[in-house]
């Protein structure tokens, strides 16, 4: 079993293409019933994303063992190659040969305005992509198809794998009833504060009282750092402060990284957190969710001088 970390959730491509303009010029409200525009985009860009690649490709560069749990199409030769590059397992990627991967086309304007398309493709088939008795040190169930992200709950509840529930993009489709019934199998979770808020409102349970059933609900709260709850205690964790603020995609996917490596070294979620806020403010300095390259030394000391720990 080692350290490996099954790694369920989606694997994308991300087009982002920018609009020298502003929407709001082409746009008429007194139209918007008979809406027809069209966009010259001079710059466009493709990114490897998807929130199973990116907390993949982060937990490789600490040093990890991540085996990604996705489904792809078609069209992923490219995918699949980066993945083998750096040493990535992608024994559990499942191709459909007659499916595009899912993918999003992001088109933003000047004002950072942004006009978005997602195709779920491949992704729609999560649900079928079982790993068998596949034994990890730790998994983690990241945005998917619905059907995936509560099918890879209960394999993990079966095989008394711990695992955190990354609510994510996915929480449009989880009830509180839903909520209650993952939370119940998790080991722990992980939201951001918008999110947090969300499943408060649909549980009528506070964070803090979700987390009594738990081992523990970490909050991210962007340049604020993090709220960690666990064994009764609210654990404020200091920010780290980028070198610059580029692009906040893939952060929090980033932050999960971060905690996982320290889980599976046997850190307290305390230190595995303080990682967490590392990887972000690495990631935010760079433009996409994969572009990003720090040696181990450099995580390590970044580590230090924030939070006076070793990595």
């Amino acid at each position: 079993m080692s350290d490996e970390v099954l790694i369920c959730g989606s694997v994308a491509f991300d087009t982002i293409a920018v609009f020298d303009g502003r929407f709001k010029e082409h746009i008429l409200p007194d139209r918007i019933h008979a809406l027809s525009v069209s966009f010259l985009v001079p710059q466009m860009r493709r990114e490897f994303g998807g929130c199973a690649g990116n907390i993949a490709y982060n937990l490789k560069l600490l040093g990890g063992q991540p085996l990604p749990v996705a489904t792809v199409g078609s069209d992923a030769e490219d995918y699949l190659k980066r993945f083998a590059q750096f040493g990535i397992d992608t024994r559990h990627v499942k191709v459909h040969s007659d499916m595009f991967t899912a993918q999003c086309f992001i088109t933003s304007d000047l004002d950072d305005n942004q006009i978005s398309a997602f195709h779920p493709g491949a992704m729609d088939r999560s649900a079928d992509n079982d790993i068998g008795e596949h034994k990890a040190r730790w998994a983690i169930v990241a945005p998917d198809s619905k059907a995936g992200m509560m099918a890879h709950v209960n394999r993990f509840a079966q095989a008394g794998t711990p695992f955190i529930f990354d609510l994510g993009q996915a929480m449009p489709l989880f009830d509180g009833n839903d909520l209650l019934s993952v939370f119940s199998k998790a080991t722990a979770l992980a939201l951001n504060d918008y999110e947090a808020s969300v499943v408060e409102q649909r549980t009528g349970l506070s964070i803090d009282k979700l987390a009594q059933t738990l081992q523990a609900v970490v909050v991210t709260r962007g340049g604020e750092g993090a709220t960690l709850y666990t064994q009764g205690q609210i654990i404020d964790i200091a920010p780290v402060s980028p070198q610059a603020v580029i692009d906040p995609t893939g952060c929090g996917d980033a932050h999960r990284a971060g905690l996982l490596f320290g889980l599976t070294q046997g850190w307290s979620w305390e230190k595995s957190c303080m990682l967490g806020n590392v990887m972000g403010s690495i990631k935010i300095a760079h433009r996409g969710p994969q572009n990003h390259a720090p040696t181990r030394e450099q995580i390590a000391q970044i580590m230090q001088q924030n939070f006076g720990v070793a990595f």
